[in-house]
Parts: C-alpha cells; structure tokens; sequence
C-alpha cells in the first residue's frame, strides 16, 4: 500500500464556515477516491484565511472593550487546526458512510518545533490580522512590542516569523494512525509553531510556517512513496499567462532549479511548492512528487495529467 502525503491548497477550504463546510464536500469525495484506490493517506492543509479570521475576531473583541482577552498567534493556529479538521474529518467520514466503507478518520493538533535562532526571526515577513491606521499601529507597537509594516495601501499589519519546521512533535502519533489505516488529518497550516526551551519544554512562537514545507518534512519522516501538492492548477506552468505558456508532464530536479532561477514560478504561489517538491524528492532516488488539482488527482496519479516531478 503506497503512503501519500496530499497537501490541500485554499482552493479546497473556504474562508468561512458555511462555503468552507461545502467545499470539504468536494474534497472528502477525492480522498476517499484515492483510499479505495488502496492508498494510505495522511492529508495536510493551509490555514490563511482561517487563522487570518480568528486572529481579527480576536483582535477586533479585545480592541473593542468587549471583555475579550487578546489572543496569542500560536493559539489562533491551533483554533484553526481545529476548526478545519473537524470539517475535513467529518466530510470524509459521511463520504466512507454513504459507501459503507469501514475506515477510520483522526485530525491531530500538530505542534512543529522552530529554531528559536532562525534568521526568520530578525527579519519578519508574514502579514497576519486585521487593518490598522498608522497611529494605531504605532500605539499598539509600542504597548505590545509587535512590528507593523504598511501593506498594499490598506493599512497596516502586523507581520510574523516565518522559520523552518525542524521537527513535528506528533509524528509517532501520526505514524501509528497511519499505519494502522486511518486517514489522518495533520500538520494543518505548517503546524503550530513552538520552540525547545531545553529538556523538551515547549512553548509557542507568534509565528507561521509554510504548510508547503511542513507537508515536505512530514512526507520525508513517514517515508511516504509521494507527496501529492493539490491547487487550483491542473499542472504546472512555465511563462504563465503569457502567449508562450507551456504546461509541463514531468520535470527532473535539475530542471525545477533552472525554472526557479529564471524566474517561472510566482514567490506567494507556486515557488514554495515547487521547492517543498524538491525537498522531498532530494531526500531519496525513488521518491517522486505530483502537483495538479484537487479534481484530477486520481488521473494525475494514473499518469493522466498533472505535473510529475522526480530524482535527476
């Protein structure tokens, strides 16, 4: 039974509850596909609108007197882990109930250790949260300690870390569900990020870790035979949106470097992806990584469309 690694884009969540709820829908009816397929499935997701959502609630019923206690980043994270893996969680059980089919399902709250000396720290990077006037921001700063930077002309944001996942706290968790059949929900939004105070105490960061690369180390430590990255494209695009657009089948290590470095692949899009792919497939010659929709999965796994990246 091969083990799959299937990292969800936003395209298969929603940005709040109602369209989300449907949309899981869709993408329970896929990943059951792929488990009757006879794959062992581990699925991982994003979480930006969500958490984005969370942290302005918050933030927006603290600043408004409403007896609210502000709440810490780390926590938001783990609020959407919940949130989005109970939708998931049960979508794909009313999709395995409606084909009797006995399986089980599990979302497990995932902490990802940090390097606290992480250059992502010095220089933060990640928008989150709501809108701010300059006066507000700098009044907040200066009684918080958080940095604002100006963001497109809306206002001002706070901005976040965004450092490396060195280790997954719940990985054994997560293998012994694995290996025992279940379709586990992990990892989700790159995990909630913490940091090793010595002797193993945690404790969480105001941070946020690409789920791209969170999805890689999980498929590396599981020793998954695929990570499957599923977004609104069918395939990957070199000069996208130009008149010489060209879809690509299959593309080796070597010439997902020489595609990054001339300059292809979008920073906020596709660029992470592609480098959680090379990640993965460099740790080992017979690992392979896929990137198409969340509608054509299954043929993209027989070989049908999709973007196959492999080992040089």
């Amino acid at each position: 039974m091969k083990r799959l690694v299937i990292a969800l884009g936003g395209n298969a969540l929603g940005s709040n509850p109602q369209e989300q709820l449907e949309l899981v829908k869709h993408t329970a009816k896929t990943i059951v596909n792929l488990s009757n397929e006879g794959y062992n499935i581990v699925v991982t997701h994003g979480n930006g609108p969500q958490v984005g959502m969370i942290n302005l609630a918050m933030d927006f019923a603290a600043n408004k007197g409403a007896n609210t206690p502000s709440m810490p980043f780390a926590e938001c994270g783990s609020m959407s882990q919940g949130y989005i893996g109970y939708h998931l969680q049960q979508s794909i059980e009313n999709e395995l109930k409606s084909r009797k089919v006995d399986k089980n399902v599990a979302t497990v709250i995932t902490q990802v250790i940090v390097d606290k000396n992480d250059e992502a720290f010095k220089y933060l990077t990640k928008p989150v949260g709501m809108f701010y006037t300059k006066e507000e921001s700098e009044k907040i700063a200066k009684e918080k300690g958080f940095t604002f930077v100006e963001d497109a002309g809306r206002g001002y944001r706070r901005v976040v870390a965004s450092p490396q996942p060195v280790k997954i706290v719940e990985l054994d968790t997560v293998k012994q569900l694995a290996d025992s059949g279940t379709i586990v929900i992990t990892v989700g939004g790159g995990g909630i990020p913490v940091i090793d105070r010595g002797e193993g105490i945690l404790q969480g960061v105001d941070a946020v870790i690409d789920k791209d690369k969170s999805s890689a180390k999980l498929a590396k430590d599981l020793e998954a035979d695929m990570l499957v990255i599923l977004t609104a494209a069918e395939k990957v695009y070199i000069n996208f949106n130009k008149d010489n657009q060209q879809g690509l089948d299959f593309m080796n290590l070597k010439d997902a470097s020489k595609y990054i470095n001339e300059g292809h692949f979008a920073k906020g899009s596709m660029l992470p992806k592609i480098e959680a792919c090379i990640d993965f497939v460099n740790s080992s010659t017979n690992k392979k990584a896929l990137i198409t929709s969340l509608e054509k999965a299954k043929d993209a796994l027989e070989g049908k469309t999709g973007t196959l990246i492999y080992n040089d």
